[in-house]
């Protein structure tokens, strides 16, 4: 009886141990995670970033850590014919994923660039819109990160972000509206509870 009881205990302490290291030490998911990435998420869903990111046909978009491509393959679809989505990862292995998946399903409108989003390779007001899933907190600069987001974004511009429990990684919503407000982001709205949430920002129109 004792041992059972053991078992469930030193489970939930390696869990703690790993959420802890996991905060301290931000990194990207490994790619022999992959498996783990392409599950769908509670709350998270790809209807609810439709909603938040409102994409239209003919907008350029950038996806900051795309994983395997689980809202990839749909946000190019929304802005297709004429639109581009842009992503955006540490690791060649996500990018050549989500593209073999996306001319497995014949879509042509992603265009892949292996970066850091903490100094992105793009030139100022490149977009529409940009967004990130659960990915925020795997950044080690999550200020530099928003501010980069912001100098890419058009005037105007909407930035999405999405956040989960139990992610190790998860960006509290308090500790996200004041960095996004120090980076110069207007919060506009919020899906979902803040144990998993979209939050919607924009940049000043006079930017």
């Amino acid at each position: 009886m004792r041992k059972r009881t053991l078992i469930p205990a030193a489970l939930l302490a390696a869990t703690l141990f790993y959420a802890l290291h996991a905060r301290r030490h931000p990194a990207a998911c490994p790619y022999r995670y992959r498996l783990a990435v392409s599950l769908p998420r509670p709350f998270l869903t790809r209807n609810r970033l439709r909603r938040a990111l409102s994409p239209s046909p003919g907008e350029r978009i950038l996806e900051v850590g795309p994983g395997t491509g689980y809202y990839a393959l749909h946000t190019a679809r929304w802005i297709s014919p004429d639109g581009t989505l842009h992503v955006l990862d540490l690791q060649q292995k996500m990018l050549d994923h989500t593209t073999r998946r996306a001319a497995a399903k014949n879509i042509h409108n992603i265009t892949p660039t292996r970066g850091d989003a903490q100094s992105l390779p793009y030139p100022d007001h490149s977009f529409d819109a940009a967004y990130l899933v659960a990915t925020l907190g795997e950044i080690p600069d999550q200020d530099r990160a928003l501010r980069e987001l912001h100098r890419v974004l058009k005037p105007g511009g909407r930035l999405v972000v999405g956040e989960l429990l139990p992610d190790p990684h998860m960006v509290p919503l308090r500790t996200l509206l004041s960095r996004a407000e120090a980076a110069g982001l207007r919060y506009e709205d919020r899906l979902g509870p803040r144990t998993g949430y979209y939050a919607r920002f924009v940049t000043p129109e006079n930017d």
